[in-house]
């Protein structure tokens, strides 16, 4: 990954890492998401978030105590919670001195022609005057995420679609491991993968956590999406968003795929 020529990075968050088990918004860490995002657009890099959580937040305000199977309920969840998300994102931000926007879309949008342009005209004029776009697929119309992605593979469209130089996946594990980690205690992290294969495949687990539904199976797709145009893509812990830093110097913690 050449760090002298990073510039425009996707930072994708998933539900574990915006919400307690509760499904309440963790503003501590939302804060330090924020604080470094700031930090970073400061320091001149541009910053697109992709966001997951707005059903599991949908779900708490709604008394909601497990996620509904129902698609229906799962779509008034995400409308109900995404007002919640945005509107402590904006708070947070405000409070850094940066403007963020939201931008909800499909996988729909992105197949249309005139809509994807309209999507990356408003990307590239959201990132010209300064603001951070926040974007999460539209769940109160879409289902593609809602039933098989917590958003990874939105992320890496997003990444294409803006011509990202990076990808960085905050996920509930610290990267890709050689076995399951949860099974085998000696499992130990693959730090770079320079292409995605079935072998890779077989090693990625079910689903995530009960209030997100992203699985390593959906971040390996991510990683394809992204690689084959070239974009380095990283997965690393959720509950260190600081590693943002180092990973823009070119130290990684967690699982790099690039292509050699």
């Amino acid at each position: 990954m050449n760090t002298e020529t990073l510039r425009r990075i996707v930072v994708k968050v998933g539900t574990s890492s915006l919400t307690h088990p509760t499904g309440s918004l963790h503003l501590r860490n939302m804060d330090k998401l924020v604080r470094t995002i700031s930090d970073l657009k400061n320091e001149g890099y541009q910053i697109i978030l992709v966001t997951s959580g707005a059903i599991g937040v949908g779900m708490s305000k709604l008394g909601m105590k497990t996620r509904p199977e129902d698609l229906r309920l799962k779509q008034a969840a995400a409308a109900v919670g995404q007002c919640e998300l945005m509107h402590i994102y904006d708070k947070f931000f405000l409070d850094y001195g940066t403007v963020c926007g939201q931008i909800l879309f499909t996988h729909d949008d992105i197949d249309s022609v005139s809509r994807r342009e309209s999507l990356v005209n408003t990307l590239e004029a959201m990132l010209e005057v300064g603001a951070i776009p926040v974007i999460n697929e539209n769940d109160a119309v879409g289902v593609e995420e809602i039933l098989f992605g917590d958003n990874d593979s939105l992320s890496a469209e997003v990444a294409v679609l803006a011509r990202a130089d990076l990808l960085v996946l905050f996920s509930d594990i610290d990267g890709l491991y050689d076995k399951d980690p949860h099974k085998n205690p000696d499992a130990k992290i693959i730090p770079r993968v320079t292409e995605v294969t079935d072998a890779l495949y077989s090693l990625a687990g079910g689903a995530g956590t009960k209030l997100g539904t992203g699985g390593m199976t959906t971040k390996l797709h991510a990683a394809e999406i992204a690689m084959k145009q070239t974009i380095p893509m990283v997965i690393t812990n959720g509950t260190r968003f600081e590693a943002l830093y180092d990973i823009v110097d070119g130290v990684i913690s967690g699982t790099l795929f690039e292509r050699a």
